[in-house]
């Protein structure tokens, strides 16, 4: 019995001091409300202009306090219920310089960078539906998870006010109120997540926009990837390979010329052409190993991983379940980001030693690679990180880093897929 009181009390304390949490963050806005009201009173009904100030307070405190108040609503949705609320923000899109030195945000020229990522982020926050939302769920909120919430501190309230007074009826409503605020403290706050749910999440539409959008900006990077692509191997083939066989059609012209009248100088030249078609079939081979390595191609992914491992000048271990096979682009797009990580550990981390675990199960395939190098690794926009993020998204992959200062960094590459 005692135990159960005691829980019961437990349970009580924790409810209390949640329902006082949700109603501190839903009636915000209603009391900015208030104020800006009682400013406009305080004014003088004399005075013409004393309903400006609360048009004003209300105009402006409103969508500015929305999206903070929603957020903490999502975050003690999540962190009391378990229940993850998507936001469904629309994220700006990448400001560029152009040739002329003004800067294109998507809508607009502008002259400086900060013009232009200050009128992006206004258009974003203006067009983005999710704006428009949470100022609905600012006005739904107080009156129905506010209200509830504010029963057990507004009960504790009047508890206090009734039993500090001598008369017996104010005791008997202290009495009751006491009552009312710990039996109602456990489930005060509870009408919050379903509010939550039904009118913070976003709707249908709104994730079919936000795909669209996604498919659309991965459309685009898979274009600029392959121009890029098909731009190195044009210059590769340019400077290497085409240079190597033009000298070698030059050279075997001129043996031909010399066969009759200086054998010896023909000789030379063909020796010269033949060392050349080695050199030149030798970078046509690295070459097709960069746009596929044969490895990758014959044996699968994690032998290719293998293979990274055993070029690398690093201490590399690698760490797999089992061989399995995937799509041959899923299979690329991970042996590339392997390769970048390791590029990375070699070149800017500083790291003697590098672990890579390859787990494949029945939703996708993760990739853990960690070095103990510096860290304070940074993702740029321009960067390889940043492009193999973009590479791994058009499967639906992600790239997580975690690299505090000092090391280690770890990478984490997942893509749902299934394998052969």
């Amino acid at each position: 019995m005692i135990g159960q009181l005691a829980s019961w009390g437990v349970r009580a304390g924790v409810g209390f001091a949640r329902a006082c949490a949700v109603a501190v963050v839903t009636l915000l806005i209603p009391a900015v409300w208030a104020a800006a009201v009682a400013l406009g009173i305080g004014w003088g009904p004399a005075n013409p202009w004393s309903w400006l100030l609360p048009v004003v307070l209300v105009c402006t405190g409103s969508p500015a306090l929305a999206r903070p108040v929603c957020r903490a609503v999502r975050f003690l949705v999540e962190r009391w219920a378990g229940t993850v609320v998507p936001a469904g923000y629309r994220e700006p899109g990448p400001v560029t310089r152009m040739s002329t030195g003004y800067w294109w945000n998507g809508h607009s020229y502008e002259r400086s960078r900060r013009d232009a990522v200050l009128d992006q982020s206004w258009r974003t926050w203006w067009g983005d539906p999710a704006t428009w939302r949470d100022l609905r769920f600012t006005g739904i909120a107080p009156f129905t998870a506010g209200l509830a919430a504010a029963v057990p501190p507004a009960a504790a309230a009047t508890a206090v006010l009734g039993l500090v007074r001598p008369e017996p009826v104010a005791r008997l409503v202290g009495v009751l109120a006491a009552v009312a605020a710990v039996a109602c403290a456990p489930y005060a706050w509870r009408l919050v997540e379903p509010v939550a749910v039904r009118f913070l999440g976003p709707s249908a539409a709104m994730l079919l926009a936000e795909r669209v959008d996604e498919l659309t900006s991965q459309r685009a990077d898979v274009t600029v990837a392959q121009a890029a692509e098909i731009r190195r191997i044009e210059r590769d083939l340019h400077d290497g390979a085409q240079a190597g066989l033009v000298a070698l059609g030059l050279s075997l012209a001129t043996a031909e010329k010399l066969m009759e009248t200086n054998p010896e100088r023909a000789r030379a030249l063909m020796r010269s052409a033949r060392a050349g078609a080695a050199s030149s079939l030798a970078e046509l081979r690295d070459l097709v190993r960069g746009i596929n390595p044969p490895v990758l191609t014959e044996r699968g992914l994690v032998d290719a991983v293998h293979a990274l491992a055993l070029n690398s000048p690093l201490e590399v271990t690698v760490s797999a379940e089992r061989r399995f096979r995937l799509e041959p682009p899923i299979e690329s797009a991970v042996y590339f980001g392997v390769a970048e990580l390791l590029t990375n550990a070699t070149k800017h981390a500083r790291a003697t030693a590098v672990r890579i675990a390859v787990a494949h199960s029945e939703t996708g395939i993760v990739v853990d690679v960690e070095d103990d190098g510096r860290g304070g690794v940074v993702v740029r926009e321009d960067g390889g990180l940043a492009g193999l993020r973009r590479r791994l998204a058009v499967f639906d992959g992600t790239l997580e880093i975690t690299s505090p200062e000092g090391g280690p960094t770890r990478a984490t590459m997942m893509v749902p897929c299934e394998s052969l």
